[in-house]
């Protein structure tokens, strides 16, 4: 019985298995990994748009709808009640793609936050790379801006047509894919460090929202960076998110450029936090299962 036995265990170790699951041994997610799962990163992004709107009666339209009230109650509260700059450009143009912008960052920092709470009943029955869902989130909010930036255009090239003045500047066909990439990496990297964090600090969920609000008025959404005091611009050095509204505009309708230092300076600080994201996300992932 024992000689069978031992057989039995040899065999097992001589066979080749076409997955082996192993501890993770280092701070940082296995990319490689998660690149040989993409198919259920798709099959994530496909549940993620048909659930959203399954039971909805405008459905996508929604898109639409929420973007341009919110650049209507921004045009009112900040153009006619405030009076505030719009750097020349036309109130709804100026609202409308700072709020597109705004609105995926904030898709992928807030439903990326939870990532360990919302997802534990899968998390705890079958193993794949976690870093899967973040990135299938981000996917998602693509949908989301492409339709937005697709009503944008066509606002635009309308009051182009009745005002030739309105510049507009075609760079936004290279630029406009980096910018989301740029904004996808940000929202994500801030993402796992709230997640991370959230798996210990459950109160830090509801800090999100605020927090995230805070942010928006904190950078050039609702206001020009032209407007802004010089002594104040250190304050947007180290906001990542000052780099993708204004080159976003800049790229579109040639709006004022901002200073090389100062896009280094967010694109360092974007880099920093999507490495110390990951690094806390995969320590977290070991242990998440345990304390949510």
């Amino acid at each position: 019985m024992t000689e069978h036995l031992k057989g039995s265990a040899s065999t097992r170790e001589d066979d080749d298995w076409d997955i082996i699951i192993k501890p993770s041994k280092g701070s940082a997610p296995d990319l490689g990994l998660v690149w040989r799962y993409r198919n259920l990163i798709w099959m994530f992004f496909k549940r993620d748009f048909t659930t959203f709107y399954k039971q909805t009666i405008l459905g996508p339209v929604w898109y639409i709808i929420q973007p341009s009230l919110t650049a209507m109650t921004y045009y009112v509260v900040f153009g006619k009640i405030a009076n505030l700059s719009t750097d020349g450009l036309p109130p709804f143009l100026f609202y409308m793609s700072g709020t597109i912008v705004w609105s995926y960052f904030s898709a992928c920092l807030t439903n990326n936050s939870e990532v360990f709470s919302k997802n534990a009943n899968l998390f705890g029955k079958v193993y794949f790379p976690r870093l899967v869902v973040p990135l299938s989130v981000a996917m998602s909010g693509v949908v989301a801006f492409a339709i937005q930036f697709l009503l944008l255009l066509t606002v635009a090239f309308g009051i182009k047509i009745a005002n030739p003045d309105l510049a507009l500047s075609y760079r936004f066909l290279f630029l406009t894919p980096l910018v989301l990439l740029y904004i996808a990496v940000l929202g994500i990297g801030a993402g796992l460090v709230v997640s991370a964090l959230t798996v210990r600090f459950r109160d830090l969920v509801y800090a999100v929202g605020f927090m995230t609000q805070l942010w928006m008025y904190a950078t050039p959404i609702v206001y020009p960076f032209s407007q802004i005091p010089e002594r104040y611009h250190w304050f947007y050095y180290i906001n990542p998110m000052t780099t993708p509204v204004q080159i976003f505009r800049w790229a579109l309708f040639d709006a004022s450029a901002l200073p090389l230092t100062l896009c280094l300076a967010n694109l360092a600080v974007t880099v920093a936090i999507t490495v110390c994201g990951l690094a806390l996300f995969s320590r977290a992932e070991a242990n998440a299962m345990d304390t949510v």
